[in-house]
């Protein structure tokens, strides 16, 4: 047990590691170019929920891109409004990384793999980014299906099992360990994958599994709320917008978590692309649903956080 508990320790670390080593490659290879393009083209909300999203997907982050566009309000290189449509984006963006690690990617994994050792061997500064992001990309590939075969003894022991069990049993339960995962990691997209490989190997139930990835939608805005701190009060607008659109967007969903745990299993036969599929329809949805109102939002948001007054 021991043994098979720092197999799964070890697979996680290692796919965070190489979800950052791919961020920060590709990170390099935009040349810090990020706050200008979105400062650039988050013009209307539609724009901004494009630029939000292709953003996050490229750079497989939906809290660093948060974190820059509060940074950018702060710094009142963009408005509050405008900043929203990337908030929204980023949400959708934040769901490409676990759809893509439910396809088979060994044949592109191993070459990414030697592509990318061979590239940082070089040690030419114009290849080290690519290689990267090559040899991240890699990692976390690997790490997925490292940590689904150490967590299938776990799941086989009486304490594991029954704190699973209790999880399954509360839907809320399971989405307040959801958003702490993602709170702390500062990663939903690694509170999803671990949830992915739980509910593949049987030992966290399908709706207590969606239930997890809702409750990181809402933990990964941990790191908006921290940017802010201490910024101009747009700044806290915008981090304020990003708990309020997750938090109500899961609130709203909960109800319904049954029902639509059972459409997944009709969408897919899969657990992993159940999960993955969960977690970009539940995003999608809520972006939709808000686009056409973001500007009540907007006001709305301005009424609960108002602009300091000046004296």
């Amino acid at each position: 047990m021991w043994i098979a508990a720092l197999a799964a320790v070890a697979s996680l670390v290692v796919f965070l590691g190489g979800l950052r080593l791919m961020r920060s490659g590709l990170e390099a290879m935009a040349e810090g170019r990020l706050p200008a393009l979105l400062h650039k083209l988050a013009r209307t909300p539609t724009r901004g929920i494009l630029t939000g999203a292709v953003v996050t997907a490229l750079v497989q982050s939906s809290a660093a891109v948060t974190a820059v566009t509060v940074g950018l309000v702060a710094a009142a290189s963009l408005s509050f409004r405008d900043a929203l449509g990337i908030v929204l984006g980023a949400n959708v963006g934040s769901t490409i990384t676990p759809l893509i690690l439910t396809l088979d990617l060994w044949r592109l994994a191993v070459p990414c793999l030697v592509v990318g050792l061979v590239l940082l061997a070089l040690r030419r500064p114009r290849l080290h980014p690519p290689g990267m992001a090559l040899l991240g990309f890699a990692c976390i590939f690997i790490a997925l299906q490292s940590l689904t075969r150490a967590l299938h003894p776990l799941t086989t022991t009486q304490w594991f099992a029954d704190n699973l069990a209790a999880a399954g049993r509360n839907p809320i339960w399971a989405m307040a360990v959801g958003c702490l995962a993602s709170a702390v990691v500062q990663s939903s997209t690694a509170t999803t994958v671990v949830t992915m490989a739980l509910v593949e190997n049987g030992a966290v139930p399908l709706v207590s599994g969606i239930a997890m990835v809702l409750g990181a939608n809402v933990g990964t805005c941990f790191t908006s709320v921290i940017a802010a701190i201490g910024q101009p009060r747009a700044a806290g607008q915008v981090a304020l917008a990003h708990v309020l659109l997750n938090a109500a967007g899961v609130l709203l969903f909960l109800p319904f978590i049954a029902p639509y745990s059972e459409w997944m299993t009709w969408l897919s036969p899969h657990p992993k692309q159940q999960i993955a599929d969960a977690h970009s329809i539940f995003n999608i949805i809520c972006t939709l649903a808000v686009w056409p109102a973001i500007g009540s939002f907007a006001r709305l948001v301005e009424r609960l956080l108002p602009e300091q007054s000046r004296t």
